[in-house]
């Protein structure tokens, strides 16, 4: 079984896309981030053959606009994004055998992308979409290592780089998709947005 995580942010004001809303203000980045959040959830409600799974930030919300037959809902657990990111890979893999991770933030994402990442990962044993910014968008693995997410400069323009160079060192095979964008900025989303 295949399986696919989504990490999410509970969309509460003041507290999504910080660096959004330092030039577009705080009601304004809530908008886009509802945006590019229903959008994750219609293009997960795409992909065919695997389990989805949403981990929220703050609380379960099992009243919100993802449905409860389709999306699995677990809680973040605490510490740093490697720790909650290795976390639930580790839950994940209780019952799946290839697993990919994505954010909520990437408008050019598609279903086909999830899906070229589990093609990706029959030959390789780890599959990454890098950002523009220097980070990824998913991050797909047939085995857990939990070594690819310890020590990583997260939020920076390092994480791709430093996530490869471990890789490499455990001599694991990776395999690339195209390269997309996150939006973190105003820019980001005048150039990308919908």
């Amino acid at each position: 079984m295949r399986g696919v995580i989504v990490f999410v942010k509970n969309p509460e004001l003041g507290k999504v896309k910080t660096r959004l809303a330092a030039t577009l203000g705080d009601e304004k980045a809530l908008e886009i981030y509802l945006k590019l959040l229903y959008y994750t959830r219609d293009v997960l409600m795409d992909v065919k053959d695997a389990e989805r799974y949403v981990y929220y930030s703050s609380f379960i919300d099992n009243n919100d606009k993802w449905p409860n037959q389709i999306f699995e809902k677990r809680l973040q657990q605490q510490g740093d994004l490697g720790n909650r990111i290795t976390s639930a890979f580790q839950a994940v893999f209780e019952s799946c055998e290839q697993v990919v991770i994505i954010g909520s933030d990437c408008p050019q994402l598609t279903a086909g992308h999830i899906q070229d990442a589990f093609q990706v990962l029959e030959s390789n044993d780890v599959v990454m979409g890098p950002s523009h910014d220097g980070g990824y968008y998913l991050l797909g693995i047939k085995e857990y290592y939990p070594a690819l997410f310890q020590e990583i400069s997260w939020s920076t323009d390092k994480v791709f780089e430093e996530t490869l160079q471990v890789a490499k060192q455990k001599n694991l095979k990776v395999g690339r998709l195209e390269v997309l964008t996150d939006i973190d900025y105003a820019e980001d989303w005048e150039k990308y947005g919908f």
